[in-house]
């Protein structure tokens, strides 16, 4: 019986080991078809420095009027936006931006930090980030138009400092509640997934066309131009490595206790079939934002203001005239 236990204690650490040392010794190699993020500017691309970190954007509308900043989802970019920037451009200076470990946007590496810190894809930094396009633009409100994940952070960042959010649009956004990861996170975040990681999430660019499919109510609605705008970002150099940080970064406090803060104007939207985030996160938030107006979208998925820009611009149209 000795020799047995002895035996599965030798397994035991071997296998440990393993797990510990193995992952370390990994290289990285990138994918084949990576370019720097630069190689994709359009003539209307636009750059600024915010907290350190180059932060894309697109803009339309008068540079002088409200301040309207468009927040995209979970795996999307400021194509997303794309249909419904120039109808939001007759209420303001529209600024659509791609957050970090996104699009165009500058994806620190662990190795070249440059002072930030280790949650610059969490959702504080990303908080910090809206308050810095406010200031760059000299703006001292904005309105927040989020989508999913994005509608999360335009959340966040409201109820952080409500002041200088003059009105809010959840579209389709994820929930306020808080979660924490435990051991789970402690996981992520070990130097051995660190290594690894990447690996995991470049099953994305083989299913991502799944989860657009699953984002509309009607499929044969995308495009091939569609595909291609949210494929576009998946050919830039380090998108792997940053969309696993960002998977590492995203745990969240509760919002929820501290929705009364949101005095401002808030619509949340969502389409009837979202296969995503359910069409009950949306009915939650509206009871649970005292100030929240609701409209549901018939027929319509997870971006209706890609699916149905007319339906979501109807909605618009009707709110806007409530904000001071």
């Amino acid at each position: 019986m000795k020799k047995f236990w002895k035996t599965l204690g030798i397994i035991v650490l071997l296998i440990a080991v393993l797990l510990l040392v193995v992952p370390l010794l990994v290289p990285y190699f990138p994918p084949s078809d990576v370019q720097p993020r630069e190689t994709f500017y359009s003539d209307d691309s636009n750059v600024v420095e915010i907290n350190g970190i180059e932060i894309y954007y697109k803009e339309s509308g008068d540079p002088n009027g409200p301040l309207i900043l468009l927040l995209h989802g979970f795996g999307a970019s400021t194509f997303s936006w794309h249909r419904v920037m120039e109808p939001l451009s007759a209420y303001g200076h529209v600024v659509a931006y791609d957050r970090p470990a996104f699009g165009l946007t500058e994806r620190p590496m662990p190795e070249d930090w440059r002072g930030w810190e280790e949650d610059v894809y969490g959702e504080d930094a990303n908080i910090a980030i809206v308050l810095g396009l406010m200031e760059h633009f000299e703006a001292e409100q904005a309105i927040l138009i989020g989508n999913s994940a994005g509608g999360r952070v335009a959340m966040a960042a409201a109820v952080a400092f409500p002041e200088r959010v003059s009105a809010l649009v959840l579209v389709d956004s994820v929930g306020g509640e808080g979660s924490s990861r435990g051991l789970l996170g402690a996981i992520l975040r070990s130097p051995q997934l660190r290594a690894i990681g990447p690996y995991f999430v470049r099953s994305i660019a083989n299913t991502g066309e799944e989860t657009i499919q699953r984002a509309w109510h009607d499929p044969s609605l995308i495009t091939e131009e569609i595909i291609a705008g949210y494929k576009l970002p998946l050919q830039v150099e380090n998108w792997d490595r940053a969309l696993w940080e960002f998977t590492r970064a995203s745990t969240r406090a509760d919002l929820v206790s501290r929705f009364e803060r949101l005095t401002m104007p808030v619509l949340v939207v969502s389409g009837d079939d979202d296969r995503i985030v359910p069409v009950e996160t949306a009915l939650k938030l509206a009871e649970q934002i005292n100030s929240a107006s609701l409209v549901i979208f018939e027929n319509c998925g997870h971006v209706p203001h890609e699916e149905c820009p007319q339906a979501f611009m109807n909605a618009i149209d009707a709110f806007f005239p409530s904000i001071p």
